[in-house]
């Protein structure tokens, strides 16, 4: 999916890097870099028509610098790229702010029945996405 991305950069005469984490505990599952512009992001995706009405997201990328999420809506038969949910802000500036969100809880309850908080966890609604319906659309966005 991001080679695609990064294909519309190079056409737009912008070069692109992109890397990833060791591990997944930093809140982000890639960087994305050009030019000045460094964007930590979360990935998330579902097919359309699906009734997932939020994601969960890690306090975690609040700390870094432009961070975002990408929430890609997919067709389930073709698997082709429908558009785009966009959390983030400008270039430069840091995630929104996630106060007042519900923090998440474990899918499974422990031994005495009760599903813990994951305290670095929070839920965000899909209402707080902005949609965007193409692949230039996520650039403009994630670069300016």
């Amino acid at each position: 999916m991001w080679a695609s991305y990064c294909g519309g950069l190079w056409l737009a005469g912008r070069l692109a890097e992109v890397l990833t984490p060791e591990v997944d505990d930093a809140g982000y599952d890639l960087v994305v870099g050009s030019g000045p512009v460094i964007r930590h992001v979360q990935l998330k995706t579902s097919h359309v028509g699906s009734s997932t009405a939020s994601v969960n997201i890690n306090v975690r990328l609040a700390e870094k610098p432009s961070g975002c999420v990408v929430w890609t809506m997919f067709d389930a038969e073709t698997m082709r790229i429908d558009s785009h949910l966009w959390y983030g802000a400008d270039p430069g500036e840091p995630l929104p702010s996630l106060d007042g969100l519900r923090v998440a809880r474990h899918s499974r309850a422990n031994t005495g029945g009760v599903k813990a908080e994951r305290s670095d966890i929070r839920v965000l609604p899909r209402g707080r996405f902005e949609v965007l319906n193409s692949a230039a659309d996520l650039v403009d966005r994630l670069f300016g």
